[in-house]
């Protein structure tokens, strides 16, 4: 039986404020410029995420051309501040209502021009096409015209003295930064704007590590096991055996047994979750802000003889995804009723008191909600959808929800706090006021330095190749 079936509620109909229907409409005839600043349009003028319409585009496309438009994008949210300034210093005015769309088109011109092995007479040529082919007739020699001097100026060899901008982040973005790292602000800045790897997380619940490896071999992909030696892995009493990275990125599921759920995607940093709450036999688990599952299905691999472990989320679209990611695994069979997905609301008590009763838990993970800034190279336009104004409605929120799952943490359990943010009033100082204000709490030391004065663990994006993301270990006396 399937857990979700028996258990979840139906998914919650989410929406998107401030979006009229024309934003959604994909009207242009399929063109891969054309298609690629129709993205870029709808991310950075409708707020939209890379999730919801990149899909739209590759539904247009096949194979190569996908991927070529997965690197136009990213690639221009990376470089998207030089992208903006050099804009600026070639339109005489703003483009505005539909025409708007151009605008995008003319930096994705740019970014061929600069940062990809497109020749300049089809960077040139066929983004001034995709003008047409996005209706915009009238405005192809404007394209035409920026493209030619953008090259005639040769704009990209000038110097930009603005240091926002040259480190490729945004504004608000880069006053956090030199604020919590003034010394590691470069550093951080070039490890956020690369590629990142792809790690895998072998399911030890059908195999070992070696006989996957194996078939890895066997079909001469490349990978790299992890070195516990590199900090911060050497702090942590941790041992991720399970990791491996490849060498060469691919098509997930062509990857030998992706349909028999031999592995999982999972960066190595979130790997370390279930490491770190350390689920014995017998154990009841709350696993809080659940979606997309990667760590639920991890803590069910580390310990199989759980008594119980439910997942909760407040999006019902997104747990959907936990369903999936289960019944591909096959934990869905092998854990049965044992495993339970609910459609929560975390911060609301009221919802937490009907859905869970009065079950109480001897480990919770809360993946709290974040903003996100550790993983900004796996998602680039996170820091164009964020504004300063939201991290502080963001570290109210987990307020809120540390202070309610605190209440379902049985006395002498352990509540393992997580985020994939490198801020620190997310982190760091939401842990250090909750353990100065909350009686029954202390801090389960992660390595030596860590103290209730400056709690937990902060892997910044880069170290050991992994994405930035935060631990502190909680036990309630």
């Amino acid at each position: 039986m399937k857990p979700s079936n028996k258990n979840k509620k139906a998914p919650s109909k989410l929406g998107y404020k401030n979006k009229t229907k024309s934003a959604y409409q994909l009207s242009h005839r399929p063109h891969m410029r054309a298609d690629a600043a129709w993205v870029l349009f709808q991310i950075l003028e409708h707020g939209k995420s890379s999730r919801e319409v990149m899909p739209k585009v590759f539904d247009r496309h096949e194979g190569k051309d996908n991927a070529w438009l997965q690197e136009m994008v990213f690639g221009c949210l990376r470089e998207l501040p030089k992208l903006q300034y050099w804009l600026r210093q070639l339109l005489s005015k703003p483009l505005k209502g539909e025409q708007k769309i151009v605008e995008h088109l003319i930096m994705l011109g740019f970014y061929q021009l600069v940062f990809t092995r497109t020749s300049e007479h089809a960077a040139v040529s066929e983004t001034v096409e995709a003008c047409a082919a996005l209706g915009q007739h009238r405005l192809k020699g404007l394209v035409n015209a920026n493209l030619r001097n953008f090259q005639r100026e040769n704009l990209a060899e000038q110097e930009i003295d603005v240091p926002h901008i040259q480190v490729g982040l945004p504004k608000w973005l880069h006053k956090q930064l030199l604020q919590h790292y003034p010394d590691q602000v470069a550093e951080i800045a070039e490890q956020i704007n690369a590629r990142p790897p792809l790690w895998l997380r072998v399911n030890a619940a059908k195999g070992s590590t070696l006989n996957y490896t194996a078939k890895l071999d066997a079909q001469g992909i490349e990978y790299e096991a992890v070195d516990n030696g590199v900090e911060p892995l050497n702090l942590l009493d941790v041992n991720a055996t399970h990791a491996l990275k490849l060498i060469k990125r691919t098509d997930i599921t062509a990857l030998p047994g992706f349909d028999e759920g031999l592995f999982a995607v999972q960066d190595l940093a979130a790997q370390l979750a279930a490491e770190l709450l350390d689920v014995q036999p017998g154990d009841d688990v709350l696993d809080c802000c659940a979606a997309p599952g990667g760590k639920t299905a991890h803590i069910l691999e580390s310990q199989a003889k759980l008594a119980s472990l439910d997942a909760i989320d407040s999006d019902g679209q997104r747990l959907e995804r936990v369903d999936e990611n289960m019944q591909r695994l096959g934990h869905d069979q092998s854990f049965g009723d044992k495993l339970n997905l609910y459609v929560v609301d975390a911060s609301s008590e009221e919802v937490l008191n009907r859905v869970l009763k009065d079950k109480q838990y001897d480990r919770i993970l809360l993946d709290a909600p974040c903003s996100a800034t550790g993983v900004i190279r796996r998602h680039p336009d996170i820091r164009w959808l964020r504004k300063a104004t939201d991290i502080e409605n963001t570290v109210a929120l987990q307020k809120v929800i540390l202070a309610q799952i605190w209440q379902r943490l049985k006395p002498g359990g352990t509540l393992l706090y997580a985020t994939c943010s490198i801020l620190k009033q997310e982190n760091e100082q939401q842990i250090a006021a909750f353990l100065a204000t909350q009686a029954d709490a202390s801090l389960v030391p992660l390595h030596e330095n860590d103290t209730p004065e400056c709690p937990g663990l902060q892997i910044l994006p880069g170290q050991a190749q992994m994405d930035g993301f935060y631990y502190a270990r909680l036990l309630k006396s």
